[in-house]
């Protein structure tokens, strides 16, 4: 008969760490390993993308002693050396997802970083200059990878991890001019197709903590300088229990033999 497993996830984004950036983390990690079965980061972990950042970082996570799952962000690609910055957090543990997917106590992971260009009717269209469809290739392109990783989840409870936003709700509170640049509604789209029990993203540093999808997925923005502003009075970390049905056996369990 089936019982219920909680499995608790850790989530937080935009870490932005820098090469001076020893112990910037100490605070947020501290209750990590007690509090949670998995730690999700959702992008931007570095400030400028360079490997002496990715190094820092490591070595900030090697006081987590549970599974951590990442993407990266627009940040992490800015010096052109995001593959080295992969390699090192790799090599430190941390399990990268671009367009991949991964399963960890029972919970199927699937993530990308995804990317800009606006929401509902001002979601922008691939017409008109090359630069403008290149731009919206790019979006095609991430949504693409992220319904691929989706698409291969098997397990009955699924978490999406982005770090451009998929929906308008949790971007709300920036300036609306730079709406466009936070996220698209692409991205929510094979969300609809290939449902998931929560999603987890970053990047707008001054929107909302919480929204849903069209079909009513919660939607978490964990990006590290709006909770610290939203939730001053603790550590600065989204912590979600995600409850699971497991199969047991209680007759093999107790020693009798079948009926």
């Amino acid at each position: 008969m089936p019982e219920q497993q909680t499995v608790r996830l850790a989530a937080v984004g935009d870490t932005h760490i820098r090469k001076t950036s020893q112990g910037a983390l100490k605070a947020v990690l501290a209750p990590v390993s007690d509090a949670a079965d998995v730690l999700l980061l959702c992008g931007d972990l570095t400030d400028y993308g360079l490997p002496e950042e990715a190094q820092v970082l490591a070595r900030e996570l090697s006081a987590v002693d549970i599974p951590i799952v990442a993407v990266l962000g627009n940040h992490d690609y800015e010096a052109g050396q995001q593959a080295e910055v992969c390699r090192i957090l790799a090599d430190a543990g941390v399990k990268l997802l671009d367009g991949e997917s991964v399963e960890i106590a029972g919970v199927g992971f699937a993530g990308a970083k995804g990317f800009a260009g606006g929401f509902g009717r001002g979601t922008l269209g691939a017409w008109g200059e090359r630069a403008i469809k290149n731009f919206v290739q790019e979006a095609l392109d991430e949504t693409l990878k992220f319904e691929s990783a989706l698409a291969r989840l098997r397990t009955p409870r699924r978490v999406a991890l982005l770090h451009y936003a998929p929906v308008c709700a949790t971007v709300q509170g920036e300036p609306a001019e730079i709406y466009p640049w936070l996220g698209t509604s692409r991205l929510e789209e094979p969300l609809n197709r290939y449902p998931v029990d929560v999603v987890f993203h970053g990047h707008a540093h001054y929107g909302s903590p919480e929204g849903r999808t069209q079909s009513g997925v919660l939607v978490f923005n964990v990006a590290l300088p709006l909770l610290k502003s939203r939730y001053p009075e603790r550590p600065p970390i989204k912590l979600y229990e995600l409850a699971q049905a497991v199969q047991t056996q209680p007759d093999a369990a107790l020693g009798r033999l079948p009926v």
